[in-house]
């Protein structure tokens, strides 16, 4: 929920830093996601910048929702507006490791668009 004095103005393709109020303390080996809440974002367009966000579980600040307006309209964020959704997510810890040489696949190197849909066949 947004913890504001008063009304903040969001105008098309403005970002917003939105107080939230909350300051919380993440158990070590989770994190915090913000994620967009559907229906104003797609009634509205107003979602989170960093879709999902990530908030550690070594920060100790207020929490701050980090949105952006892809709507056509000005939007008003009042005291207490539901802006977010917020997850409790375990982090697994990995240790990357570097190699000279990866592993084949059938896929390869094919980047966007080569999956997914299939060619016509003739």
């Amino acid at each position: 929920q947004a913890c504001t004095d008063s009304t903040l103005i969001i105008k098309p393709g403005e970002r917003a830093a939105i107080p939230t109020g909350l300051s919380v303390e993440i158990p070590e080996g989770y994190e915090i996601q913000v994620r967009p809440r559907s229906g104003l974002a797609f009634k509205k367009g107003l979602t989170v910048v960093n879709s999902p966000g990530t908030i550690d579980s070594d920060y100790r600040g207020e929490i701050k929702i980090l949105v952006i307006n892809l709507g056509s309209e000005t939007l008003e964020i009042k005291h207490r507006d539901r802006i977010a959704q917020l997850v409790l997510q375990k982090v697994d810890q990995i240790h990357w490791e570097e190699v000279v040489t990866l592993k084949e696949t059938a896929r390869g190197t094919g980047g966007f668009g080569s999956t997914g849909l299939s060619t016509p066949t003739e």
